[in-house]
């Protein structure tokens, strides 16, 4: 067992804002790799590496840190039982770095449901043409973790590298009105990035099985989305599938984007299906909320719901906004619930919230929406 509570054995004085950073991993190539990373950035300090727990666990006492690259797979300790130690006796913001293995991406699910703010693949040797958005994720995600709310666990390169594109929706679906469709055929839509994954469980958890069909954009890697379907269908009373191309949505069944594609509402006759897309990242994401919003806004108009979840950036504002002016409920977590409050409070912020929730009340909240929906149909059934 780590024991975090002892006093420092050398108290560290601030001498500026920079976010001070812990790197651990048992690979001495891997530990070089991310301080070389990070240090390019002015706003970040790599104060000390460690190879496995035990180490880590004198340095964080010893220099402090805001935040820690944690590695999976350590000599000694793994790094699971690491982090549940960690978050139980001293909770502080962890970026978990693994492996994209059917393997890691189940531990990396368990890293981020014990409270790991964010995770990414381990840098591969031969990176070298994908460095600068390497260089820039890894970057963005540990200033992002430093500006996280942590809570405890309670248990039962040059600055010249590239810079990635950034592309709106329009990259992959034109702007156009909402089709006009008298259906009976409701639809969820959830959009998430940063601490998204147990945002969604929570969600997902207070759906019964009669829920309208519900689409899910999940800022993930293409290794990570399968088993999080997978593991959302073991918990939840709605069937959860990571999404097929044509693939129709049915009430009381959930769709997962793909990590490594945009999904999209279509219509088809009188049903709803799922359309796949390969084209280019939008807000630098693939998945993208706003994609997954546009084509929702557009193909169910007032007969959808929207739900911005917790997450780093912008993604899905504009989205939920193109949603709420089609006639649609919108919901934004609030920012006391939110690990990350970029994406929900930039779409409060464009007016696309018709609610701002805390987490735990939004699945109530969907449910009573769309009870709502049902009685107004019935009534122009009449």
């Amino acid at each position: 067992m780590l024991n975090f509570s002892e006093p420092q054995a050398r108290p560290v004085t601030r001498t500026d804002q920079r976010t001070r950073v812990l790197i651990i991993d048992d690979s001495a190539l891997v530990r070089r790799i991310l301080t070389d990373l990070l240090s390019s950035d002015p706003g970040l300090e790599v104060v000390g590496t460690a190879s496995d727990a035990y180490a880590a666990r004198e340095k964080i006492k010893a220099l402090n840190p805001d935040v820690l690259t944690l590695d999976v797979e350590m000599p000694k300790m793994d790094g699971l039982t690491f982090l549940r130690n960690l978050m139980r006796l001293r909770p502080m913001p962890v970026v978990m770095v693994s492996s994209l293995t059917d393997r890691g991406a189940d531990i990396t699910l368990d890293a981020l449901a014990l409270g790991a703010v964010d995770y990414l693949t381990k840098p591969k040797i031969d990176l070298a043409a994908t460095l600068g958005h390497y260089r820039d994720e890894l970057i963005a995600k540990v200033k992002t973790a430093a500006t996280a709310r942590v809570r405890r666990l309670v248990e039962s390169p040059s600055a010249a590298l590239p810079i990635t594109p950034k592309h709106s929706a329009d990259a992959v679906l034109p702007k156009a009105p909402p089709r006009q469709f008298r259906t009976t055929d409701r639809i969820i839509a959830i959009g998430a990035s940063t601490g998204g994954t147990e945002a969604i469980k929570e969600v997902l958890m207070g759906l019964p099985p009669d829920t309208p069909g519900v689409v899910i954009a999940q800022h993930i890697p293409r290794a990570f989305s399968s088993a999080f379907a997978t593991r959302m269908n073991a918990c939840c009373q709605v069937a959860v599938y990571e999404a097929e191309e044509g693939q129709q949505v049915l009430p009381g069944h959930v769709y997962i984007a793909p990590g490594d594609q945009h999904l999209l509402l279509v219509r088809d006759g009188a049903r709803y299906i799922c359309r796949l897309d390969d084209g280019p990242p939008v807000n630098r994401h693939k998945p993208s909320v706003d994609v997954l919003f546009r084509s929702v806004a557009q193909q169910a108009g007032s007969n959808a719901i929207g739900a911005i979840l917790t997450g780093m950036g912008k993604d899905g504002a504009a989205g939920l906004k193109e949603m709420r002016d089609a006639g649609c409920a919108t919901i934004a977590q609030d920012e006391a619930s939110s690990v990350v409050w970029g994406m929900p409070g930039a779409a409060v912020e464009a007016g696309a919230a018709g609610q701002v929730l805390p987490l735990s009340a939004i699945s109530g909240q969907l449910r009573t929406l769309a009870a709502a929906m049902d009685v107004t149909r019935r009534a122009a059934s009449k």
